[in-house]
């Protein structure tokens, strides 16, 4: 991609600056409207449990240097991340949720099948994670990385990521960390997922760097620690490619695959986008395009270029993949920044239509479009219709009610790339709030060609406003609904019991690989219904700071017909599965020939 002229970085931030000071007087940008008006017939209802099932867990955010106290809550602000696994193979999913301030307790939630969870993180070793100067979480992605059965953790984090083998036995929830000279290298790391780039059978790490390395933000000798732009910014941490050896260590193949790179990343996805049968990466980068790194096997990989996502430089915060019109089409949504009167950024909602030399195009409108700070992100039908849904969590910096950052930030947009990079230039935040106190949103699929969704959200039960930054959806109770866990910055761990009353048709499936790396990563299975034909991938990471669990769960509506599904799995062979039963989980093993 060329880089813009210094001419037009100008014209960017101006119109960014005019954007910010004055209000929108045609009603751009305007807020995302609760439209269950649209849904008289609304069936979903979502009833927050947290206490009620035995969880209590908050959020706090890490310190750093005193040096740049004037931007601590903006610097500050991700810590807040949760993930799904079975940590102990009993068949019921459990919970790992991060918190950032030093001496502060992660927690690992084990649910006990029922309706209840119980807190497990200081017997297993997941607890006491966070030490002020040298290790701040940020989330988790899970992963069998030595193929034993048993889903091992990479707890990422600003400082050194860590990581932990699972040696659980005998109903004994128990971790040990593995050392490795790679992990403990100083990276400010937002994301991290695992995936087998190879297809040797071996999981592979993805890290991705924000800030730069070259800076210890608990012991600052600069002030000079943000970005150099707001729109084309490439001055973040680096990110890295760890090759896999199946025993906790790994090989750094960055360079040697051509994964460089040093955009403040979010958000990392693996799947196949361009329909090949090799996993493909795909970026979220603040201040900055999203980025596609398609794999060309031995060759390594290719930064995709005029698939349409160069032109578009944002904020994205997530991404996360569904198939939204049902036609084995992957779709990527990534989240961005909204807020009425000021900005309009917009989300991202791109199909691909690479296999047929094609673009992602762009769906995103309305509801989905505008969702206000947007952060975490996940699809899944929560209503069971066959239609895959949406829900996000916004906010970004809740503090004065009365009071906002905004007007600042348009003045720090005006500046050079040196004024802009220099926390010493940013005016203090104090108590302003930034996007503050903004509610979750829930997009129902509306099943039309131009991917419209309707914003449900406070109708179906959702009307906190905290600052939202991770969302997983999971069937926690064993009801056959997807339920939903939200994370909150500084705020407190929800969950929202699905409590529908819907009579629609499910299906899910759990994948084990044995030629394929034995999480499955990368496996697909594409479900074909009444509906039309609905393709998942089983992935690590999803959405911001979040992991959903390996479980493919699909809604097939009240009139599927008769249900089939491919299987495909990364080591290259299919499975035709034909009159499949329904209500239930279907566990797969990969055939070993």
């Amino acid at each position: 991609m060329t880089p813009p002229s210094r001419a037009a970085l100008w014209a960017i931030r101006l119109g960014f600056a005019l954007v910010v000071a004055f209000t929108w007087r045609q009603g751009l940008g305007a807020p995302a409207l609760d439209v269950a008006s649209s849904r008289p017939d609304l069936s979903l209802r979502l009833r927050q449990v947290a206490q009620e099932v035995g969880i209590d867990f908050r959020h706090r955010a890490t310190s750093i240097d005193a040096l740049v106290a004037n931007v601590e809550p903006h610097v500050t602000a991700v810590g807040a991340g949760v993930s799904v696994t079975d940590v102990d193979g009993d068949g019921w999913p459990d919970l790992y949720a991060t918190t950032s301030a030093g001496g502060e307790s992660n927690a690992l939630y084990r649910n006990l099948g029922d309706g209840h969870f119980e807190e497990i993180a200081g017997q297993a070793g997941l607890a006491e994670l966070n030490v002020a100067g040298e290790c701040a979480s940020m989330g988790s992605v899970w992963g069998d990385y030595d193929n034993d059965g048993r889903e091992d953790v990479l707890v990422y984090a600003w400082g050194r990521c860590r990581l932990f083998h699972n040696e659980s036995a005998a109903g004994e929830v128990r971790f040990r960390e593995v050392r490795s000279a790679l992990l403990d290298e100083r990276i400010y790391c937002n994301a991290a997922t695992w995936f087998d780039f190879d297809a040797d059978g071996v999981l592979d790490l993805y890290l991705a760097g924000y800030f730069s390395a070259a800076n210890d933000l608990w012991q600052l000798d600069t002030t000079r620690i943000y970005h150099e732009s707001f729109e084309f910014a490439n001055n973040g941490g680096a990110n890295r490619l760890l090759k896999g050896r199946g025993d906790g260590s790994f090989e750094d193949v960055t360079q040697a695959t051509g994964m460089i790179n040093t955009r403040w990343t979010y958000a990392a996805l693996a799947a196949d986008f361009d329909r090949d049968g090799r996993v493909d990466l795909y970026l979220a980068n603040d201040y900055g395009p999203e980025e596609l790194y398609l794999n060309r096997g031995a060759a390594g990989f290719e930064l995709a270029s005029g698939i349409g996502l160069e032109g578009e430089s944002k904020s994205g915060m997530c991404a996360t993949l569904g198939d939204i019109f049902n036609d084995g089409r992957l779709a990527v949504y990534v989240t961005n920044i909204s807020q009425y009167g000021y900005i309009f950024q917009g989300n991202n909602l791109r199909v691909s239509y690479l296999d047929r030399g094609g673009d992602m195009l762009q769906f995103a409108e309305g509801a989905v479009a505008e969702c206000g700070w947007a952060w975490g992100a996940q699809f899944g039908d929560l209503d069971r219709d066959g239609l895959q849904d949406l829900v996000v969590v916004n906010g970004f910096i809740s503090a004065s009610r009365e009071r906002d950052y905004w007007y600042q930030m348009s003045k720090i947009s005006l500046g050079t790339g040196s004024v802009i990079a220099d926390a010493a230039q940013w005016p203090a935040f104090e108590d302003r709030s930034l996007s503050g106190y903004e509610r979750t949103r829930v997009l129902l699929n509306a099943g039309t060609k131009n991917a419209r969704f309707d914003e449900v959200g406070a109708a179906a039960g959702i009307d906190d406003t905290y600052d939202g930054r991770a969302v997983v959806r999971a069937d926690l109770f064993g009801s056959g609904r997807l339920d939903l866990v939200v994370a909150n910055q500084n705020g407190p761990l929800l969950v929202y019991a699905n409590e529908s009353t819907d009579e629609h048709g499910w299906i899910a499936f759990d994948l084990v690989g044995t030629r394929s790396n034995v999480s499955a990563f990368g496996a697909e299975v594409e479900l074909s219904f009444g509906g039309g034909r609905q393709l998942q991938t089983v992935t690590a990471a999803s959405g911001f700071a979040s992991q959903n669990p390996r479980q493919l769960f699909f809604g097939v509506g009240d009139d599927p017909g008769p249900v089939s599904a491919l299987v495909r799995w990364p080591a290259g062979g299919e499975q035709r599965l034909e009159g499949l039963e329904l209500g239930r989980v279907h566990r797969l093993e990969e055939p070993r020939r």
